[in-house]
């Protein structure tokens, strides 16, 4: 975990200036009016983040527990369209940081604990995957080569 750790935490501080430095128009424009915003996919890996941290720490003193979100729901409710794009960044920023923490305090007997989804992981699993979520949806933010994700 602590390299999963790692790795996470050096692409947040990589990618953090690049975030900071795209104008608010930018974040803000919709492709289409039933796409995410820039801003949207931001507060949607914000998201996706504490739904995480819930994850990694109740798995690890609760059998099995059952951990899923709407993420549609998530970005209509909380309404991210209309937040500063800052405060998303930075809280996109501070969550994973959080994660980081946890990955890196969590013993190494509760790797193979798991989580329901939909389907049963592992914490193990689900951080190697919230990696690869968060480099997909980072890579359409910033306009990098897509990476695919399932």
């Amino acid at each position: 975990m602590h390299s999963i750790a790692t790795e996470l935490e050096n692409i947040i501080d990589e990618r953090i200036t690049a975030l900071k430095k795209t104008t608010e128009d930018i974040f803000s424009a919709k492709p289409f009016p039933e796409k995410w915003s820039k801003k949207e996919i931001m507060g949607h890996l914000a998201d996706s983040a504490q739904s995480n941290i819930r994850r990694f720490v109740v798995t690890q003193y609760e059998e099995n527990p059952f951990i899923i979100y709407n993420q549609e729901k998530w970005v209509t409710i909380i309404n991210y369209q209309q937040w500063k794009t800052a405060d998303i960044i930075d809280l996109w920023y501070l969550l994973n940081k959080q994660i980081c923490a946890i990955l890196r305090n969590t013993p190494e007997a509760m790797y193979g604990r798991k989580c329901r989804t939909g389907e049963l992981h592992t914490i193990e699993w689900l951080a190697r995957d919230y990696v690869k979520h968060l480099l997909h949806h980072l890579h359409v933010v910033l306009n990098l080569e897509p990476i695919p994700y399932p």
